[in-house]
């Protein structure tokens, strides 16, 4: 999993992803133009930075991967199980609001998928044997409720994938040091991974934390992701804050990094 850097950004890539030859990249926030406190390469259009430079932005990661930013397909996260298949582009000034979902999928090659995070975990798929790509956003309710096994249905049920035949990686996210939950959010944890819990759920004191990572992985692995087809970055994104917006870490005034995938051409 190495940094890259290409038109002066600095990007997250993954192994087994780059030797398919797939674009993608996971941005850090280094290299933009928005000012504090989104400095600076800030993607997100909701948390106050001004929309000009977060476009301005958003081409410049684009660029970096050699992609056109016409091909831009996004979502409207909202923390559920929602896939939506992006069969064509989205307009950034259509007028149609873009879909709420956690979850695209395409198998065009002239789309690229795009989501935005701050602590949240990025998982993204393919399947070189269908072609067929996938991003999805898992906050701590997406992973009590299995966003990541959704995406991996959602690419059975559009593209006839086998999970076998899945690569899957998994982002930067704030980790398990610095993520505290609260007794109910650990008691949905426990429901969700009755056999795991213990180890997902480590005690700083006597506080809970909540290890997202592992969380995520052991989703996909149920889903029938084979464990040599998935990478897990392990990057705590409160622990480098240098790299990554946190959420968590400052205390919700920050901007979105953006995480882009398209299918090799």
């Amino acid at each position: 999993m190495p940094f890259l850097t290409a038109a002066s950004l600095r990007y997250l890539a993954f192994d087994h992803l780059s030797a398919h030859s797939v674009p993608h990249g996971i941005f850090t926030r280094r290299g933009g133009v928005s000012p504090a406190p989104w400095a600076s390469l800030n993607m997100g259009s909701t948390v106050g930075d001004d929309w000009g430079r977060v476009q301005f932005n958003i081409r410049r990661a684009f660029t970096a991967l050699g992609l056109s930013v016409a091909t831009r397909f996004d979502a409207w996260l909202v923390h559920g199980r929602e896939a939506v298949v992006a069969t064509a582009p989205r307009r950034v000034d259509s007028p149609q609001p873009p879909p709420k979902a956690d979850i695209i999928l395409t198998a065009n090659p002239n789309v690229t998928l795009v989501m935005r995070f701050a602590d949240c975990v990025p998982i993204l798929l393919y399947d070189p044997r269908r072609a067929a790509i996938a991003i999805a956003h898992a906050g701590w309710k997406g992973t009590v409720i299995g966003t990541a096994a959704a995406a991996v249905e959602a690419m059975q049920q559009a593209f006839g994938s086998r999970p076998a035949d899945l690569l899957a990686a998994i982002g930067p996210a704030i980790g398990p040091d610095h993520y505290e939950i609260g007794p109910e959010v650990a008691a949905q944890v426990r429901q969700a991974f009755p056999d795991e819990a213990e180890r997902l759920l480590p005690r700083h004191g006597q506080r809970h934390h909540l290890d997202l990572w592992e969380a995520n992985r052991l989703h996909l692995l149920r889903a029938g992701v084979l464990p040599q087809h998935l990478e897990v970055s392990r990057v705590c994104t409160a622990c480098h804050l240098e790299d990554w917006y946190s959420h968590r870490a400052e205390h919700g005034r920050t901007g979105r990094f953006g995480a882009l995938i398209a299918l090799p051409r």
